[in-house]
């Protein structure tokens, strides 16, 4: 079935059917477009059951508090993320190259040094510090209150949470994708019935609240993490962790994972350091229109899905592909996984500036977080083209070791751009909340510009790793 002739109407994804390139980019991402897209949806229903708690202060507040205690989650997890970049790539080139045996003993360093460097410090760092990083992100005394045990549980699951982002950017650095998808929606599966019973205290449960929603969401990372160490301890995979094996540390790879991590490192701190201001700016908007701005991000957070997807099948193929000396190719992959990226978050962008008022009311009945929330969802809506590309492309460069363009457009476009409007336009125009999102905008314009001037020059392919 061919659509050549549609070529010039947008419908390039359909050109033809049987491209194997095309099949193969379809292949890797729809099993974790699915897996971000339902885990988001996942995510938005627990938001919804904290916003249609009784007492409405309550659930402002509730809902503030997990915004807040996302802010240093995130940025833990992005430290994580940022050693599996590095992982991720190493993978996908060793596996292109048929050098399989260096796989395992890639694997094994990722987890130690995320869990030794990062993890475990940084619970303990949350679990002794809680109404200190709390205050500071901005959290009012009706946030604090609610939302201190949630803090506190979350910090433990958090260790869970790492180990599984490790082992899963393994599987996916070689195209396996369909085991975490399965592993994470059981999961959350699991989370959202947790939630329902632990927040609402059904089924003889005491009625606990945020804090109910937080033992539910720990409780479901620790059983993700059993199920995903028992899938590559039992040797399922081309990934796989034996015991059996003696580890030790290898100069090659630890200096890989420095030329590769240390810039996406920074990429990401920059990032989160960014968004963690940002948020303190909203929330001097006070409880209400915070919850609001934490809806519009909880929304916009199932955008992202698309270009994530396609960002991490870009990834995987470009970094393969460069093991196999075809870098042509590799590109070829990156403008595919861009093409059809880009037109599914097109379509997200229709329904987000059409039935804005439709979702938000999903969540909450209150009239002013119904009116903030739609009002920053248009402006999201006009983010999508740049926001997918952008993840896209960026994918692409970080599956071939290119990591430190990715950090000039993120420290550019979030840590000084975004910040820097969103006071202007917050506290000195007094814009309000969509304010604070048209800085969103043109801060993902930025960043689509540095990223994709980078990927047209081409030097991305002649990245080395040892």
């Amino acid at each position: 079935m061919n659509y050549r002739k549609d070529e010039n109407n947008g419908q390039k994804i359909f050109t033809d059917i049987k491209d194997p390139a095309r099949a193969e980019v379809v292949k890797i991402a729809w099993p974790v477009l699915v897996e971000l897209l339902l885990g988001s949806l996942f995510g938005m229903i627990d938001m919804m059951m904290l916003g249609r708690i009784s007492d409405n202060a309550l659930a402002a507040a509730s809902v503030a508090a997990v915004g807040i205690t996302n802010q240093p989650l995130f940025i833990g997890l992005s430290l994580v993320q940022a050693l599996n970049v590095g992982g991720t790539a190493m993978i996908a080139r060793y596996y292109g190259a048929n050098e399989n045996e260096k796989i395992e003993t890639v694997l094994k360093h990722v987890v130690l040094l995320s869990m030794l460097m990062l993890t475990i410090p940084l619970s303990i760092l949350g679990l002794v510090f809680t109404d200190s990083i709390m205050t500071f992100i901005g959290a009012q005394a009706d946030a604090l209150q609610a939302g201190r045990g949630y803090f506190r549980i979350v910090m433990v699951g958090f260790l869970f949470q790492s180990l599984n982002m490790s082992i899963s950017a393994a599987l996916r650095g070689i195209g396996e994708t369909k085991t975490p998808m399965r592993v994470n929606l059981k999961v959350n599966f699991l989370n959202v019935i947790g939630n329902a019973v632990l927040i609402y205290g059904l089924l003889g449960f005491p009625k606990l609240g945020v804090t109910g929603a937080g033992i539910s969401t720990a409780m479901s990372n620790a059983i993700a993490s059993v199920l995903l160490l028992a899938y590559i301890v039992k040797g399922k995979s081309i990934i796989k962790i034996s015991l059996r094996h003696p580890f030790k540390f290898d100069g090659n790879i630890i200096y890989n994972l420095i030329k590769i991590g240390v810039p996406a490192t920074l990429e990401q701190l920059a990032l989160r350091t960014g968004i963690l201001l940002f948020a303190r700016i909203v929330a001097g908007l006070g409880t209400v229109i915070y919850a609001a701005h934490q809806i519009a991000l909880n929304i916009l957070g199932l955008s992202f899905q698309p270009g994530q997807a396609f960002g991490i099948a870009a990834s995987s193929l470009t970094g393969r592909t460069l093991g196999a000396k075809e870098p042509e190719k590799a590109e070829e992959y990156a403008k595919k996984t861009r093409r059809i990226g880009s037109m599914i978050s097109t379509f997200m962008a229709v329904i987000f500036f059409f039935f804005g008022p439709q979702l938000v009311s999903l969540y909450s009945p209150d009239p002013v977080i119904i009116r903030n929330t739609s009002a920053a969802l248009k402006v999201i809506a006009l983010v999508q083209p740049f926001q997918s590309s952008q993840f896209i492309l960026a994918g692409a460069l970080r599956g071939a070791g290119d990591t430190f363009w990715p950090l000039v457009s993120t420290f550019t476009g979030v840590l000084l751009i975004r910040v820097v409007l969103t006071h202007i336009f917050v506290n000195i125009m007094g814009y309000g909340l969509i304010g604070a999102w048209m800085a969103v905008f043109i801060d993902q314009i930025i960043r689509w510009v540095f990223v994709y001037a980078r990927f047209r020059t081409g030097k991305w392919k002649h990245v080395k790793i040892r």
